[in-house]
C-alpha cells in the first residue's frame, strides 16, 4: 500500500500531514512553482528612527534578506540573476516575485504600485508576495494592494512572531499585537491573502506562549503561516544576549515536537508555507543543528506519523 493511502490527513498526495505551500501551488497552477527572493533596499520604522533604532534584536544587517538579490541592481535584473540559479536546481517551472529584504511597504505607494506592477508582469509570473510589518500598513497602501490582488495571486507576509507584547518589547519590534491587527484588518477587508510569520525560541518565551501564538494566529482567518526557528546570527544584539547567557538556543527534539503540536492546533485549510528556516551558514551561531534543513522537516514528518496525527487535528474555532 502506497504511503499517501495511509495518510490521514485530507486531500494529501504525499507523505506530508500537512498543507504545504509547493503542493498547493502545484494544485493552483498546474506545476512546479518557486519564489524569486528581490531586494529593494527598503528599511523599516524601527531602525531608521520613525518608531526606534537597531531593528529587531535577531535580524541582520540585511534585514532578512540574505538569500535575496542585489538592492543595486534594477529588480528585472535581480530577477534574472537569481532565476538562472534557481534553473540548476529545477530546470522548469513559474515563478513567484518575492519583495522579502526589509519591509516592502515602508515607502511610497505610487513607485511601488509601479514596481509590484512590473514585477508582476515578468514571464511565466504567476503571483507576488510582499513582505512587510503590519504598521506598515495603511489605507493607502491596502488599497494599492488590493489592486494588484485582484490581478495576480498577491500574498502579504507579515512578520508577528509572536502575539506577546513583552515578547515584541524584549525583541524591539516597536508594535504591538494591537498594532498588528490593525494592519491585517486593513489587508483582510479587502480580501487580501495573508501570511503570517510566526518565531519559536524568542527568549523569555515558554512552551505554552508558543502555542498559544499559533493558536491564536490560527483563528484569524490567515491564508498561511511560516514558522520559523529563532537563528541567532553573528552582529546581532541577539547574539549579544546569548554569548551572556540570557537564553537558550531550542534543542531539535524540543523544537519538533513543539512545531507538530502547533501544526495539530492550526486549520486544515491554512497553507503551511514553512516549518523551518534557513540561517546562512557563514553567520549562524547556534542552533548549528538547523543548518540539517531536510533532516528537521523529515523529523516532523516522523513524530506526526508516530502520533496518528495531522495538522487541524485539534483545531479549535
Amino acid at each position: 500500500m502506497a504511503q499517501r493511502d495511509l495518510n490521514p490527513f485530507p486531500g494529501s498526495d504525499d507523505n506530508k500531514r500537512y498543507l504545504t505551500y509547493s503542493r498547493y501551488l502545484k494544485q493552483r497552477f498546474g506545476g512546479k512553482v518557486f519564489k524569486v527572493p528581490l531586494n529593494l533596499g527598503l528599511s523599516c520604522p524601527n531602525r531608521d528612527g520613525a518608531k526606534g533604532t537597531g531593528g529587531c534584536i535577531f535580524c541582520s544587517a540585511a534585514a532578512g534578506g540574505e538569500f535575496a538579490g542585489d538592492p543595486r541592481q534594477d529588480i528585472r535584473e535581480q530577477f534574472d540573476e537569481i532565476r538562472r540559479m534557481m534553473h540548476k536546481k529545477w530546470e522548469t517551472g513559474l515563478y513567484i516575485p518575492y519583495f522579502q529584504a526589509g519591509s516592502n511597504t515602508y515607502g511610497d505607494t505610487a513607485r511601488l504600485r509601479e514596481i509590484f506592477t512590473r514585477a508582476a508582469g515578468f514571464e511565466n509570473a504567476v503571483g507576488l508576495s510582499v513582505a512587510t510589518r503590519a504598521d506598515c500598513i495603511d489605507a493607502e497602501k491596502a488599497d494599492m494592494l488590493a489592486e494588484l490582488s485582484g490581478k495576480t495571486y498577491l500574498t502579504v507576509e507579515l512578520g508577528l512572531q509572536s502575539i506577546h507584547d513583552e515578547t515584541a518589547r524584549l525583541c524591539n519590534r516597536c508594535h504591538s499585537y494591537a498594532d498588528f491587527l490593525e494592519g491585517f484588518g486593513l489587508l483582510r477587508e479587502r480580501g487580501i491573502n495573508v501570511c503570517v510569520h510566526i518565531i519559536n525560541g524568542l527568549p523569555g518565551e515558554t512552551r505554552e506562549m508558543m502555542l498559544q501564538t499559533a493558536e491564536t494566529v490560527g483563528r484569524l482567518g490567515v491564508h498561511a503561516v511560516k514558522i520559523h526557528l529563532l537563528h541567532i546570527l553573528r552582529g546581532t544584539k541577539l547574539a549579544q544576549m546569548y554569548g551572556r547567557g540570557e537564553f537558550k538556543a531550542m534543542e531539535q527534539d524540543e523544537y519538533v515536537d513543539l512545531v507538530c503540536d502547533q501544526l495539530e492546533r492550526l486549520p486544515q485549510d491554512v497553507i503551511i508555507e514553512r516549518v523551518t528556516g534557513d540561517g546562512a551558514r557563514n553567520e549562524l551561531i547556534a542552533p548549528l543543528w538547523s543548518l540539517k534543513k531536510f533532516c528537521v522537516m523529515n523529523s516532523i514528518d516522523k513524530e506526526l506519523y508516530r502520533r496518528g496525527s495531522w495538522q487541524g487535528i485539534l483545531y479549535k474555532k
